[in-house]
């Protein structure tokens, strides 16, 4: 039986890796409390791009769950309000041409984060040991070494001074059920259902397996694994900012940089002030 060795694996994953014992987040009285919340974290957020940006550092937000989960609608509050020079988001579907036949980390490396910067995935390498496990894309061999593979490749990121952040959004069946559901009767969203998340939906129990193996052998000391009840959006979205906040801020100073005084004379000056 195959038995993975990843690196610096949490003492207690089980804890943290069945999705199925994960609790509602906390309740909002109304939408106003909501707004309130949401505006507040989003600030915080663009001052701790700010920082990043000055100090040059670099972060991977890194962004897994169930199809309908609310994944895009979280990254949609996360750069709402920041500024778009800095960051990118990644959605992340099957290999291009050009990217088949090479190693699946290698379409990643090329998006890692410049200096200042922040890259989001929407969805990610953790593809290798999920659908690409499940579908049958990649074989026994090679999904089962990809747990020390992925664990080497954010150790070596962490070490290199990247900040890594990695959510899983879990929804129940029930709740899934709903938003298929929603999606289909809106003339607006049934762009959002596929063919292949009413496939995916059939093989629930093999992807829940899978999920939680995933979670217990790539939860490390540099980059564990956040699971989140997504079962309401809004709750959601403030936990998820919330989490970004607390991981991104720790250890950093978040202060303006030092005023220039020369700039600063020459800018009265001219100015007349």
């Amino acid at each position: 039986m195959f038995k993975p060795s990843p690196i610096h694996l949490v003492t207690e994953p089980a804890q943290i890796t069945d999705i199925t014992d994960l609790k509602p987040e906390r309740s909002f009285a109304n939408k106003a409390t909501y707004y309130k919340l949401l505006a507040k974290l989003q600030y915080q957020l663009l001052l701790i791009q700010q920082a990043y940006f000055h100090q040059g550092r670099r972060a991977i937000l890194v962004f897994e769950g169930w199809d309908a989960s609310g994944k895009g609608g979280a990254i949609r509050r996360i750069t709402e309000k920041l500024d778009p020079r800095g960051f990118r988001v990644y959605p992340i579907a099957a290999p291009k041409h050009e990217e088949q036949g090479r190693h699946y980390l290698y379409r990643f490396q090329t998006k890692l984060p410049k200096p200042g910067t922040i890259s989001i995935f929407d969805r990610s390498y953790y593809g290798r040991v999920l659908v690409e496990r499940i579908e049958g894309f990649a074989s026994k061999q090679e999904w089962q070494r990809a747990y020390q593979e992925i664990n080497e490749f954010e150790r070596l990121l962490s070490d290199d001074g990247v900040r890594i952040v990695k959510f899983f959004l879990h929804i129940s069946p029930e709740e899934q059920l709903k938003r298929f559901k929603q999606r289909l009767n809106d003339p607006h969203k049934r762009w959002k259902l596929t063919s292949e998340d009413l496939r995916n939906r059939e093989k629930w129990p093999e992807y829940e397996k899978a999920i939680n193996q995933m979670l217990a052998y790539t939860s490390t000391n540099h980059a564990d694994w956040h699971l989140v009840n997504a079962n309401n959006k809004k709750q959601t979205r403030l936990v998820v900012l919330e989490t970004i906040i607390a991981q991104l801020s720790e250890g950093v100073d978040i202060s303006p940089p030092a005023i220039d005084k020369e700039l600063v004379r020459q800018a009265k000056k001219m100015l007349g002030i």
